[in-house]
């Protein structure tokens, strides 16, 4: 017997959000939840694709097609047309470094792929910006390696929060410029080098904890914890998925 992971009410919320409607061009897909349930019992497990259970379909035929969602941008729609019920309160951004598995590697001209060498290997950081409750409203991909100050602004891009909260590896003048120019209070550390340091207010940025419990819910799919997919596309649809699943706990 399959075992869903998502309840009929989760199922119900997403469910017009997918390719194949009745309402849509071509053939009527009467087996999206059975695909998405396949998907989704990857992304917990991280197990191989060839070893997906024979009740959800063919292994290739279910690749293949989380491959073409991921280039049509379907997972990634679904994530953010739930994040549209975002609390912009407050909204708190982090980073968190992800091990690439060897057979997730991709080729050594391979390029854009947000794979960066480390000591300990090749690796990827996560980049989230999480809304007032911990739902997550945007995610980057980049080198593991990279600065997590890179991306802070384009996580806040076209948001505008009440407050921002971040640790002092965002700290800088134009990032706070940038935060206060949409009205916006930046609850950040000051860098220890910093010669006037700015006023913090500790109980708010206490609040930041909810973007680490984020990176947590996120890692308990072990998909996601080790990245496998090759390809920055594929992982990031990944990521969209399970942030949906997040959305819809």
């Amino acid at each position: 017997m399959m075992h869903y992971l998502l309840r009929d009410d989760q199922w119900e919320r997403i469910e017009e959000l997918l390719p194949g409607k009745a309402s849509d061009r071509g053939v009527t897909a009467l087996d999206n939840r059975k695909f998405v349930e396949a998907v989704l019992w990857i992304a917990r497990t991280g197990a191989p694709w060839r070893d997906l259970p024979d009740f959800y379909g063919h292994w290739h035929r279910v690749y293949v097609r989380y491959s073409r969602w991921s280039h049509k941008g379907v997972w990634l729609t679904i994530m953010e047309e739930l994040s549209k019920e975002a609390d912009f309160e407050q909204l708190m951004s982090d980073g968190s470094i992800v091990r690439v598995h060897q057979h997730g590697a991709a080729k050594k001209k391979s390029k854009m792929q947000a794979m960066g060498k480390s000591r300990g290997g090749l690796t990827t950081k996560i980049h989230a910006a999480v809304d007032a409750l911990g739902n997550p409203v945007r995610l980057l991909l980049t080198l593991g390696l990279a600065s997590e100050y890179d991306q802070a602004e384009a996580l806040l891009d076209g948001f505008t929060p009440s407050q921002v909260l971040a640790d002092k590896g965002y700290d800088s003048d134009a990032f706070v410029e940038s935060i206060q120019s949409v009205g916006a209070e930046a609850v950040i550390p000051s860098r220890r080098n910093r010669l006037e340091p700015r006023p913090l207010d500790r109980h708010v940025y206490k609040d930041r904890n909810l973007v680490e419990r984020f990176f947590q819910k996120l890692k308990q799919f072990r998909r996601i914890a080790t990245r496998y997919e090759r390809l920055a596309k594929n992982y990031q649809s990944m990521l969209s998925l399970v942030s949906a699943v997040i959305w819809l706990a």
